[in-house]
């Protein structure tokens, strides 16, 4: 079950679509959810560049700018974390047990990004974060970093906020142990669901994955879950818009797993990645 979910807060035009998908995932669990900032430790970061700027001035200059952007930053996560709340009735909650109705918290630490994101996400049950946008200033690793090394699954919302958890799940399947990871980690999202497929897009083992798909839903099947197969061919885009259009026919959940680094790199993190954060139209589970 999914009790506790993390969010980061930006202070970007984009988060609040984030927080309204994150609180659609949070109403069918009853889940709380942290909205982390995380404020850039200007000083530290000055001084890993400072060889390369000049003289003392210079850097007292841009440490001094970098904490007024700080704050900046700050203020907008805060007064949108605030209007958030306030605008949907989301009860504060600061320790369990909470309201039987989703919670949340405002939680902000100073320093690096990405450690602070994974100390965080590695306590929680669910990390939902959104693409990037253009005026955000976290580094292009956080994402990869997040998925990676936090041992949590990762949910990337579409562009668009959702107004409900979608109620079609469609998982990527490969006989892989990222992608049972990600099976184990979708198992809340499966219990409600009204609809389940298994889709594998063939590549070298088709007879192998067809197999494998087929014990899956065999599984499935002991849990009270309905669903179906489906076997795709790659079209003249490649697997990954493959998958991607089957699961928007159903408006679905897509469950994927992340794979080792050099694959990871190459078919998520590469021209998938792409897709996915910029232009995705359903929301993504993915697990490492």
């Amino acid at each position: 079950m999914i009790k506790s979910i993390l969010v980061p807060a930006t202070g970007s035009d984009t988060d609040i679509g984030v927080f309204g998908s994150a609180l659609a995932v949070a109403h069918p669990f009853g889940a709380h959810l942290d909205f982390l900032h995380i404020r850039i430790d200007a000083a530290t970061f000055a001084a890993t560049i400072a060889p390369g700027l000049g003289g003392a001035q210079v850097v007292t200059d841009l440490i001094n700018k970098m904490e007024e952007e700080a704050q900046q930053r700050e203020q907008k996560a805060k007064q949108l974390f605030e209007s958030f709340c306030q605008r949907k009735g989301l009860a504060l909650a600061e320790t369990p047990p909470g309201p039987s109705a989703p919670s949340a918290r405002w939680l902000r630490e100073i320093g690096s990004e990405s450690y602070w994101l994974l100390e965080y996400a590695r306590a929680a049950d669910l990390l939902i974060i959104g693409r990037p946008s253009a005026d955000q200033i976290a580094p292009s690793d956080v994402l990869e970093s997040a998925l990676l090394n936090s041992g949590r699954p990762m949910l990337i919302p579409p562009s668009a906020p959702m107004a409900a958890l979608p109620d079609a799940v469609v998982i990527a399947w490969k006989a892989t142990p990222e992608a049972a990871r990600a099976v184990t980690a979708a198992m809340p999202f499966l219990s409600i669901a009204k609809l389940i497929v298994i889709m594998t897009v063939a590549e070298d083992a088709t007879a192998l994955e067809e197999e494998g798909s087929a014990r899956l839903m065999a599984n499935f099947r002991w849990h009270g879950f309905a669903g179906s197969v489906r076997h795709l061919d790659p079209d003249a885009h490649g697997p990954a818009e493959t998958l991607l259009a089957a699961a928007r026919e159903q408006a679905a959940l897509l469950v994927m797993g992340g794979y080792g680094h050099s694959r990871l790199r190459e078919w998520i993190f590469g021209g998938f990645t792409q897709r996915v954060l910029r232009a995705a139209e359903i929301p993504v589970l993915i697990a490492h």
